[in-house]
């Protein structure tokens, strides 16, 4: 890519990305020095430039090459090409896209920017799950020409995998708890809410997309009608993220806010796109809550008075 040509769309990057609720988004298309075809979302890009020096120190995580110095922000690197199987040397350090996930910014290697490609979430699909179960930190794919597919990664897992979990706390347990429901498309995303919820002591089912937890929640409210009973006192709520494979949470919790037979039943979204104008489309679509991944204690503390007991 052309330094001029790289400059404008950078500079595109933070403009272009609007389209949170539509059921669409703008992937950032990037290579690691192979074959292969990655993408992120462009709401998570702060900016992309061409790889500044990076300074080593010997006590950083495994998995960071370095830290940069970003107009006196000191912003830690990550290698993607470690993670996502390209070479991870001189060929995968062209590039760094700064990144913001859960009010922590970090920058990431690549080889080389194509372009910014819009997509439908409903074009967007879950890879089998034989791809993730062997450890790649790919959470979607998409195919963007015949032939061409982009694998969406799990920026969420490879975080984890540097930086470590968080820890979860002792929590006090919600006594006569209904039923939460959470979807979130990533693997690490789900265990750490099902570890904040064991120790609520509550209990809860999931879907890995959009589109698979409003089928499912479909099937709960039909089955609620079919047996005369009242879905509110059956479901406590609703807990979504915002990026999923072919349904987004803001669709998500638009359905299920025009929905009556949901009345009642509150609608939490949990996301590592934690900006002012991410909580906004979440009130424009009528969430209850939003809470940023991931901070367990704030998460439970979130929940405990929505799952309080409800009058028949």
């Amino acid at each position: 890519m052309a330094d001029d040509e790289s400059r404008s769309m950078f500079a595109a990057v933070d403009a272009r990305a609007r389209l949170a609720g539509s059921n669409k988004m703008e992937l950032l298309v990037f290579s690691l020095g192979t074959r292969e075809t990655f993408g992120i979302n462009v709401f998570k890009v702060r900016e992309i430039m061409p790889a500044p020096p990076i300074t080593w120190s010997p006590n950083l995580p495994a998995g960071l090459d370095g830290v940069v110095n970003l107009r006196g922000n000191i912003v830690p690197v990550i290698n993607l090409a470690r993670f996502a199987g390209g070479d991870a040397g001189a060929s995968a350090r062209e590039y760094l896209i700064v990144t913001e996930f859960s009010r922590r910014a970090q920058g990431f290697l690549v080889h080389d920017v194509s372009h910014i490609a819009r997509v439908d979430w409903n074009r967007v699909k879950t890879p089998n799950p034989a791809l993730t179960a062997a450890g790649a930190p790919v959470t979607a794919l998409t195919e963007l020409e015949p032939g061409r597919l982009v694998s969406i990664l799990d920026v969420e897992q490879i975080i984890s995998t540097v930086f470590g979990e968080p820890a979860v706390p002792e929590i006090a347990p919600v006594t006569q708890a209904r039923l939460v429901f959470f979807a979130d498309d990533s693997l690490v995303a789900r265990k750490e809410i099902g570890h904040v919820l064991d120790r609520m002591q509550v209990p809860y089912q999931y879907a890995t997309n959009g589109l698979e937890a409003w089928n499912t929640l479909q099937a709960l409210a039909a089955r609620a009608d079919l047996e005369g009973a009242s879905l509110a006192q059956r479901l406590g709520l609703v807990l979504t993220d915002a990026e999923m494979p072919e349904m987004d949470g803001y669709v998500l919790a638009k359905q299920i806010k025009s929905d009556h037979r949901f009345d009642g039943v509150p609608v939490v979204m949990h996301s590592s796109l934690s900006s002012a104008a991410n909580h906004a489309m979440g009130r424009s679509v009528g969430v209850d809550a939003y809470v940023a991944k991931f901070e367990p204690m704030v998460l439970a503390d979130t929940l405990r008075p929505l799952l309080a007991p409800r009058a028949a």
